[in-house]
């Protein structure tokens, strides 16, 4: 969530910047009336819990010199009924309140670019180049269906669709890559290995964000009246083991990645990427995320891409950096970079890695602070997210790049070792 004060001293300005930024249209007029009303609420419950101590203690006092205590009596039973319609009324604008606020989203860093939407995203660098072919080019789906490696049918019949079976040395090829990833990253980069659930409750997801405005985008399971959610993206699970926590300033940058299964419902269509494994419910990730200092989120932002990218220069996939306009970055973040590998079957990039700065966005829906040596206090933290990378659009960028004109594929050097010296599967 945003800064209150930002909400509270500024609402009109606070509008103005998110319709030019995001699009997003904030009714400054009402979080203005409902925070003069909370003000104003909330004094008066004070007032009447001074009033009621006061005349409770009077109550004592007149009891022990034997006085009459009915007047005083009925006038605490007035304050207790005032005292309770005035917390309830708090109660509710605090809920009105909270109900805006958890549905804004961050506001964008000064160097993201103002955009409406993809087409406004910049274009920062290219490595590699894209392999020419002198036979036609295949996509993941074909390759994968000839070898019977990859059953979109058989996966249907299981689960419906846009799940996938994967078979073979295709299967082998996938969970190699996520070795390889994980072997990279806490090997060269530093990122400790963190096995985390895949199941979380509801405070995890308000935490980062997913919730209340994206829950129709998650799997939900109910045991009784425990609901929980199928994670879309480790980053909910590694981001919150600091919920609620003061992190020691010694411990910064916190720097964790996970392997997990991640679900997203998806719904609607989207056109050719419901083909093959683009665009599943059901997928795998190797997630980055950290946990720093706010001085230094954006040196750890940069860092963080440059351990995506390195993921791909070592397999030998082209790619180009994006840095996202305003309006085509996600719900939490403050930047965005994305990464896009070339895929030859539709000659174009696409994206296989977003990694954002949120700030401190998540921080303080989490209550996930730091103590600032040099003030002494807690303050919240800066979060940082991305994929390093998703699994499964690395297959299919490897397959697609890697392919040979008799359907066999060749396997990059990294990955021999991962694949029992195999350097090539058929």
């Amino acid at each position: 969530m945003l800064d209150p004060s930002l909400l509270r001293q500024q609402p009109a300005d606070l509008a103005a910047r998110l319709r030019e930024t995001r699009g997003y249209a904030l009714d400054a007029d009402a979080l203005a009336s409902l925070e003069a009303e909370r003000k104003q609420v909330q004094v008066r419950t004070q007032e009447l819990q001074n009033l009621r101590n006061t005349r409770s203690k009077a109550i004592g006092q007149a009891k022990a010199k034997g006085e009459d205590v009915a007047p005083l009596l009925a006038e605490v039973a007035g304050l207790g009924e005032e005292l309770k319609a005035c917390e309830a009324r708090l109660d509710a604008i605090k809920a009105q309140l909270d109900a805006i606020t958890l549905g804004i989203p961050n506001l964008p860093d000064a160097s993201v670019p103002l955009g409406a939407d993809e087409s406004g995203n910049v274009e920062l660098h290219r490595w590699g180049t894209p392999r020419g072919f002198d036979f036609e080019a295949k996509d993941h789906v074909e390759l994968g269906a000839r070898n019977g490696w990859l059953d979109g049918d058989t996966a249907a019949k299981l689960s419906g669709a846009r799940f996938t079976v994967l078979r073979g040395q295709l299967a082998r090829l996938h969970r190699a890559l996520a070795q390889f990833m994980l072997d990279l990253h806490t090997g060269a980069h530093g990122f400790e290995e963190t096995n985390v659930p895949t199941i979380v409750n509801a405070e995890s997801l308000f935490g980062t964000g997913q919730l209340p405005k994206f829950e129709e985008d998650m799997f939900a399971t109910e045991l009784g009246e425990q609901k929980r959610y199928l994670i879309s993206t480790s980053e909910i699970s590694l981001t919150n083991i600091v919920r609620d926590e003061i992190v020691e300033a010694e411990r910064l940058p916190m720097r964790m990645t996970a392997h997990s299964l991640c679900f997203r419902s998806e719904a609607g269509s989207h056109g050719r990427d419901t083909r093959g494994m683009i665009r599943q419910h059901q997928f795998e990730k190797v997630e980055l995320v950290s946990i720093a200092r706010p001085a230094e989120s954006g040196a750890e932002h940069e860092f963080m891409t440059r351990a995506a990218e390195t993921v791909l220069e070592k397999l030998g996939l082209p790619y180009r950096r994006m840095l996202l306009c305003s309006g085509d970055m996600g719900f939490s973040a403050s930047k965005t970079y994305d990464l896009e590998v070339w895929l030859p079957s539709q000659e174009t990039y696409r994206e296989i890695s977003s990694v954002s700065n949120c700030d401190a966005f998540q921080a303080r829906r989490m209550q996930a602070r730091w103590r600032n040596p040099e003030s002494g206090k807690p303050e919240p933290v800066h979060t940082l997210n991305g994929s390093g990378v998703a699994v499964g659009r690395c297959l299919i960028a490897v397959m697609e790049n890697y392919q040979n004109e008799d359907g066999s594929i060749t396997v990059p050097e990294v990955l021999r070792p991962y694949m029992g010296g195999v350097d090539r599967i058929a």
